[in-house]
């Protein structure tokens, strides 16, 4: 009988055990954001994982400063900030600059496997290059120059760049916007192997309906969504909408469901835009900024939700906590 009860004995604990393992695992796995997701007064997220933890990159407020904010995490709840040399005010500046500080970076892994920026500093485009997300970072470029100068378009705000990897591997530069808060215009070049190279008559303007900033584009089946920012960043007219496109060139029309990303009802999410998607377990996410500060002084900070497509459509985001499965 005392053998019998030992052998269940053991039976029952490792069934609770498993039990236990089992609902630890779960809580492991299922994250309730914070909200705002990360302490501090940052804007213009670009995101990247490698190597089992996430980097953000961002403006720091207000209106960005010497250098970029970079916070490091491998849980998505707990962040450290970092600092990297590469980019500062010192380093990103030409006779085309202006007294800008350092705004609005795109981090991608390319095919060779180095990371690679586009980060906007004294109004212009810099391009940077790394092994790694912490750097060391240089500029990609051997002459140390803007690879896309301020006075290229003189007309318009050489500002805002963003990457995207076609799935035949050509990589397209998106960027633009307007100046004193109007005519925001987007250009777009395929950009050669190295990351940095172009042609500049291949330049086209695809502007779309309603664009003034911030263009990021996602790729679903054979339908480009060029998602972009709309409105005055520092008020609460500032959204994010999106335009589609059976090509990364355009011509895009606006999607039913533009705006996807606006103030809410209760003014808890104020003014959110210039935004990043990424990808996790299958789910895709919205990162962007929303205002704190609705002043001139312009504080921001940032915030996440799911993203989602249906019919070839995006469907409108309602901020909230979202719960992540990771």
């Amino acid at each position: 009988m005392t053998h019998i009860l030992k052998k269940y004995g053991v039976i029952i604990a490792l069934m609770l055990f498993a039990l236990v393992t089992s609902c630890s695992e779960k809580k492991k796995s299922e994250i309730v954001l914070q909200d705002p997701l990360i302490d501090g007064d940052f804007a213009d997220p670009s995101i990247i994982k490698f190597e089992g933890k996430y980097y953000i990159y961002a403006t720091i407020d207000p209106w960005g400063t010497e250098e970029l904010g970079v916070l490091e995490s491998d849980d998505f709840v707990h962040w450290e900030q970092k600092h990297i040399k590469w980019p500062s005010k010192e380093l990103c500046t030409s006779e085309t600059s202006n007294s800008s500080n350092v705004w609005a970076p795109s981090v991608i892994q390319a095919k060779d496997g180095k990371f690679y920026m586009y980060v906007s500093v004294g109004s212009e485009i810099w391009a940077g290059v790394s092994d790694h997300p912490l750097g060391p970072w240089k500029n990609a470029k051997k002459d140390n120059s803007p690879l896309i100068k301020g006075n290229m378009f003189p007309e318009y705000h050489m500002i805002d760049a963003e990457v995207f990897i076609d799935d035949d591997g050509q990589v397209y530069l998106y960027w633009g916007s307007g100046l004193d808060w109007v005519n925001g215009h987007c250009f777009v070049v395929p950009l050669k192997d190295d990351m940095i190279s172009f042609d500049e008559t291949a330049i086209k303007d695809i502007t779309p309906p309603n664009y003034f900033e911030a263009p990021f584009m996602v790729k679903k089946g054979e339908t480009y969504f060029l998602m972009y920012s709309d409105g005055k960043c520092t008020t609460e007219t500032y959204k994010v909408r999106y335009a589609k496109s059976d090509n990364p060139f355009g011509p895009f029309t606006e999607g039913k469901n533009s705006p996807v990303l606006t103030t809410s009802e209760d003014r808890s999410t104020l003014g959110p835009g210039h935004h990043s998607v990424f990808t996790e377990a299958g789910q895709d996410y919205i990162l962007y900024h929303r205002i704190t500060d609705n002043s001139d002084k312009l504080y921001r900070e940032l915030a996440i939700d799911s993203l989602n497509f249906s019919n070839d459509e995006i469907e409108v985001v309602r901020p909230s906590n979202t719960l992540m499965n990771f």
